[in-house]
């Protein structure tokens, strides 16, 4: 238990100003035409495409993210895909929140921003649906213009880490 005095009204104010990190998501913001690459393994990936509908919420603080995909493409029929994005001023980083047609997981990840200003590495945890091991997910979005930006993941395996996904995104 912590001897410290408990938040005050001007911490709470603090904490819910949105500040220029939360401006770093503007470019993101419209809506893309995806092509999605995914790898399950070895080999060639599946390639199916989609659209994600971006917009800030809550007073400039969250990218709300709305995907949908095309019914008769790839392996996820009907896929749908929602997610939030947004600094935590508080703890200084990044932090997202996905969920999606094609799991019942709930994905939170957080990372950082590198010092360039347009390439973010977030991290999270899950389960291995094959082997129901502990596995880590890092995810690269990179931003190349306000029309354009990729995000790549990332899952360890135990042979190493292994590309498993790659969307494109540009701006329709």
């Amino acid at each position: 238990m912590s001897d410290a005095a408990p938040p005050s009204h001007e911490d709470f104010a603090a904490m819910g100003a949105p500040t220029a990190e939360h401006q770093k998501l503007q470019p993101f913001v419209g809506t893309f035409a995806a092509t999605v690459k995914i790898w399950f393994g070895p080999g060639e990936p599946s390639v199916t495409t989609g659209t994600m509908t971006n917009s800030m919420e809550l007073g400039g603080r969250y990218l709300r993210q709305v995907y949908e995909g095309k019914t008769d493409e790839g392996p996820f029929p009907d896929f749908q895909g929602r997610g939030y994005w947004g600094y935590n001023t508080t703890d200084k980083r990044w932090e997202g929140f996905w969920i999606d047609s094609a799991s019942t997981m709930m994905t939170v990840e957080h990372g950082q921003l590198d010092s360039t200003g347009k390439v973010w590495t977030m991290t999270s945890e899950c389960t291995n649906p094959s082997s129901g091991q502990p596995m880590t997910r890092r995810s690269v979005i990179t931003l190349s213009g306000d029309d354009h930006h990729t995000m790549e993941m990332y899952v360890s395996t135990p042979q190493g880490e292994m590309k498993s996904m790659e969307i494109e995104y540009q701006r329709k």
